[in-house]
């Protein structure tokens, strides 16, 4: 016969109500009793009525992830994150990807209103077009970037004031000519505008002109992409002293086309990313970048929404994730 919550207790000699926090991961349950409930769980073989779990208390212990393109290093990195500290809270996670499609993410919300999911974790792109807004009744949800609106919880790092930080540290060491790749003037994403303001801010405390040439626009924010892009605009434009990723998959992408040039990094031109993604430890030469503590966006972003998940009605929660400028291989002193 199918293990009960009883049997589960039984077995590991605490009350079927320490069970069921353990699998709800809202009340707080010590690392021992944890452990002596999961081994229980794994020796009976039992498994969760989620079912009737959703019948008494509303709750699938489900949350959802949604992120605009899984297959970048950035997004696998912070769903592992997500993964992991869900799981050490009890949840398990449902991880979709939007695509930048509206569409999507209005199925997520409307899951998540059903109950199919608990809430729902959310890396919009373009506000404007984002199924999160003003008049929507949203389910419990917390919002991840630069995403300004007055809806929703949401969690972020500054990507203004870490784009002027990294633009200044390229220019300290004698770099002024520099290059930023990542615009998109057709679809600006809400990240991308930000970076972009955060340059154009550094530039103007260094008294160094605007100069729309060495604005290098990509439509995804991919290796791939990224190294079309550069490429093309290598093919009409001088090299530049430095040249600002506004991601680090973007980057790794220049720095190929970079290599098959023959145009030297650190030598010719420095290269700096965002994000300090693993691959960029480990590329050559290895690249500076901005980072920040991703699992930590993790835990802010499931504390935000459990709390939501309690108290639907309070008033909206913002949290800045700090950052820091990490200089490697990828960018030293102008020669």
């Amino acid at each position: 016969m199918r293990a009960t919550v009883k049997d589960v207790a039984r077995r590991a000699g605490v009350s079927p109500k320490t069970v069921s926090n353990v699998m709800n991961g809202v009340v707080p349950v010590s690392a021992s009793t944890r452990f002596k409930v999961e081994q229980a769980m794994q020796e009976l073989d039992y498994v969760p009525n989620l079912s009737a779990r959703g019948l008494r208390n509303g709750r699938s212990g489900v949350i959802g992830l949604a992120l605009p393109d899984l297959a970048t290093p950035f997004s696998a990195e912070l769903a592992h994150h997500v993964v992991e500290v869900a799981h050490e809270q009890g949840w398990s996670v449902q991880i979709e990807e939007t695509g930048l499609d509206p569409q999507r993410e209005q199925d997520l919300m409307t899951r998540a209103r059903s109950n199919l999911i608990d809430g729902l974790i959310l890396n919009p792109v373009v506000l404007q077009e984002s199924a999160v807004k003003v008049g929507v009744s949203l389910p419990p949800v917390v919002l991840l970037g630069e995403v300004t609106q007055h809806i929703a919880d949401r969690v972020f790092v500054d990507s203004m004031a870490a784009a002027r930080d990294m633009t200044l540290a390229l220019a300290k060491l004698g770099r002024r000519r520099i290059a930023v790749l990542g615009i998109n003037a057709a679809r600006p994403s809400s990240t991308a505008i930000h970076r972009a303001a955060g340059y154009e801010s550094a530039l103007e405390a260094l008294g160094i002109a605007p100069d729309d040439d060495l604005l290098i626009r990509c439509e995804k924010w991919t290796s791939e992409s990224a190294a079309a892009a550069l490429d093309s605009w290598l093919d009409s434009h001088p090299v530049p002293e430095a040249l600002f990723c506004f991601t680090d998959s973007m980057a790794l992408g220049a720095l190929n086309v970079l290599w098959k040039r023959g145009i030297r990094v650190p030598d010719d031109i420095a290269v700096a990313g965002f994000d300090d993604v693993a691959d960029g430890r480990f590329a050559v030469p290895p690249l500076t970048t901005v980072s920040f503590d991703r699992r930590l966006v993790a835990s802010e972003a499931l504390r935000l929404l459990t709390d939501r998940m309690t108290d639907r009605d309070s008033s909206q929660r913002v949290v800045q994730v700090g950052y820091s400028i990490v200089e490697r291989g990828s960018s030293t002193p102008r020669g």
